[in-house]
């Protein structure tokens, strides 16, 4: 067996930009792994994520560092051994995936054992701004019947008054992205809850999340960055009432379907998140989107332009990818 490996690095314009607590970006940073072998060719698409020390460099090196095993037919199984989870590995896993489905003319739904796959309604965010312009934002955006809103810490309780006041009729989830601290969780915690948020993603930082143990928060609570790559579950139940599944920080699809039958069994909520990346990215999410109850894989949406063939998206209806892009 001898495989073809390349990897590249794309660049993305996000339209109009995005800030969440932590800063803003421009563009969609994205790093394309694929994998040709008997004629065949698969690809995965990965973020880099800075919060985890990872960047397109970083990513490029461990794909080449592992590039020889790879071209004598490391397998997936193999793979989530010879590889730390992140953004990486998730490249690598999501191309074998696609390889495997080309090869074997099956999809890759079908190879995971699911049924058909079916649309499903993803969130469309609203990052974080004043709360002038974030109810501008949300009015535009009003007709779709989820929204994620991006928080930053204090002043978040008018942020939410103003995105709820902007749009009354959607269902609502908010992601502080780890902002909030004593000063501002109980004020902020009760905004979401008057607004009928229906979930808060990582209010708190990963490593001082422990007030979440002692408290019956008002709105149900999601692990995001405490569900760190690597780490699985151990801990989270205590403190968080859903967990969110990023193909990204599981490292790979062959993770976050394991992740997910972990986190059902454990009776959390599950949402499926991404990065922001093409629908390259988004397609092998799919798959776990079709058992999640929150859907968050709105990255092409972001974007002044997404790449071609992408996903099909009808407003906020994400349709499952066709063959010519993944899976």
């Amino acid at each position: 067996m001898n495989r073809i490996i390349s990897v590249a690095a794309q660049s993305y314009e996000i339209a109009g930009g995005f800030t969440i607590s932590r800063g803003t970006r421009t563009h969609a940073q994205v790093v394309v792994v694929t994998i040709e072998e008997d004629g065949a060719s698969g690809r995965g698409e990965c973020v880099p994520y800075p919060r985890y020390g990872e960047s397109l460099e970083t990513v490029q090196t461990q794909i080449e560092e592992i590039s020889p095993l790879l071209k004598t037919g490391l397998s997936r199984t193999a793979l989530q051994n010879a590889m730390p989870a992140g953004a990486a590995r998730n490249a690598v896993d999501c191309a074998l995936w696609d390889l495997d489905a080309k090869r074997s003319g099956q999809s890759a739904a079908e190879l995971a054992g699911l049924g058909a796959l079916h649309p499903v309604t993803t969130a469309f965010t609203i990052s974080v701004d004043t709360p002038e312009a974030m109810a501008e934002k949300t009015s535009a955006a009003a007709h779709r019947p989820l929204l994620k809103v991006k928080l930053a810490g204090p002043g978040d309780d008018a942020r939410i008054l103003a995105v709820r006041e902007a749009a009354p009729g959607s269902t609502l989830i908010v992601d502080a992205n780890e902002a909030w601290d004593e000063s501002c969780f109980e004020a902020n915690m009760a905004a979401c809850a008057a607004a009928g948020v229906q979930l808060i993603e990582q209010p708190l930082p990963a490593g001082n999340d422990d007030l979440l143990a002692s408290l019956t928060p008002p709105v149900a609570i999601c692990a995001d960055e405490s569900l760190s790559p690597g780490k699985g579950l151990d801990g989270l139940r205590e403190k968080y009432d859903a967990v969110n599944i990023k193909l990204d920080k599981a490292g790979g699809l062959t993770e976050a379907l394991k992740l997910l039958t972990e986190a059902r069994a454990a009776d959390f909520k599950v949402m499926t998140g991404c990065m922001l990346g093409t629908s390259l990215a988004m397609a092998p999410a799919v798959l776990i989107a079709q058992n999640a109850d929150y859907v968050d894989l709105d990255g092409p949406l972001l974007l002044s332009q997404d790449r071609i063939p992408g996903l099909r998206f009808d407003d906020s209806t994400l349709y499952p990818p066709e063959p010519a892009l993944w899976g």
